[in-house]
């Protein structure tokens, strides 16, 4: 099946020329699975992905009249305000490696999102593009212009290089190295990383979330800082610090900051409340928010009631009724 009204279709060569002039650069919308999206990307692109559970709540639902569409599909509500706001004159949606609009299956994210855009867009003029041969194709022949997830400050090799572990023998595993970038505003780390400056300087770290009970904020004068004081136990409850977790994380990235977030090991309650945040901001289920986490620090381990409260964090943030139809942000909680 189709997609309805047909969007314009363009080839990789003028994306190419589009990104390389950045002569009315359009808002690249990248329709793949998250961690795909992470580990190799268009220059510019935005994630815009539904998981399998949502995507089977949304086929249920398609019957169903939806006035504000972009609304179920935009997880970024900075982006959905700059569509809304005919802020981009053109908009080119991509997926893996689809030859032309009529390849898409009507209930595809791509599909979906096409029709949205179409819809809820058309009045703002805004030109609606679909890329022929997806990421596939762009980054086979335009290598240059693609991503790959930078490993600036404590890359996974970091805690495996045979010359940092001579180097740092004494030191514990979870303090080596340097804090990890789960996003390019987000950074997971220890009370040793949150103690470097230097560190934190090379990080571009301008605000640091503190999950402990008793690890200090050593540079208030400089950086910004939150303390949620959550002691690692199975008695805890750290999902009643999610909502005010997000939301600060979110007012970082969008004043253009970076935070890192830290307990004492950054191994438990820290990593919570980054899996969190992924469930919540990118809507991914917990095991891939899981896996994503884990391969950039490998010592992460929550603990099993922290694992639990995720899990029924998990099926709230990805109830129809709360994230398809909210109208902002904070309305999930």
């Amino acid at each position: 099946e189709g997609v309805g009204l047909m969007p314009v279709e363009i080839t990789s060569c003028e994306l190419a020329q589009m990104v390389r002039t950045h002569c009315a650069l359009p808002l690249l919308l990248d329709c793949r699975p998250f961690l795909a999206f992470c580990g190799a990307r268009l220059a510019f692109s935005h994630s815009v992905n539904w998981n399998s559970v949502l995507m089977r709540r949304e086929r249920a639902r398609m019957g169903l009249a939806s006035a504000r569409p972009l609304e179920r599909l935009v997880a970024d509500r900075a982006l959905l305000r700059q569509l809304r706001a005919g802020e981009c004159a053109r908009v080119v949606v991509l997926d893996e490696a689809s030859r032309s609009v009529r390849e898409l299956r009507r209930e595809s994210v791509a599909g979906l999102l096409l029709r949205a855009l179409q819809e809820e867009l058309r009045e703002e003029g805004t030109e609606v593009c679909f890329l022929q041969g997806g990421f596939e194709e762009f980054v086979s022949l335009y290598p240059e212009l693609c991503l790959n997830t930078p490993l600036k400050c404590g890359s996974p090799s970091t805690l495996s290089d045979p010359e940092t572990l001579n180097s740092t023998k004494s030191m514990p595993l979870y303090d080596q190295g340097d804090p990890v970038e789960i996003l390019p505003f987000l950074f997971l780390g220890s009370a040793h990383h949150s103690s470097q400056r230097d560190t934190l300087e090379r990080c571009g770290i301008t605000a640091v979330l503190n999950v402990s009970s008793s690890c200090p904020n050593l540079f208030e004068q400089e950086l910004q800082y939150m303390t949620l004081k959550v002691e690692d136990s199975l008695a805890a409850d750290i999902r009643v610090f999610f909502p005010e977790a997000i939301r600060f994380i979110d007012s970082v990235k969008e004043s253009g900051g970076r935070v890192l977030v830290h307990c004492q090991a950054g191994i438990s309650r820290s990593a919570t409340i980054c899996l969190a945040y992924l469930i919540h901001a990118r809507r991914v289920r917990l095991d891939e928010a899981f896996d994503f986490v884990k391969r950039r620090r490998q010592v992460i381990s929550p603990n099993l009631a922290f694992m639990g409260q995720l899990l029924q964090f998990e099926t709230d943030v990805l109830c129809p009724y709360t994230v398809l139809d909210s109208k902002n942000s904070s309305s999930v909680f």
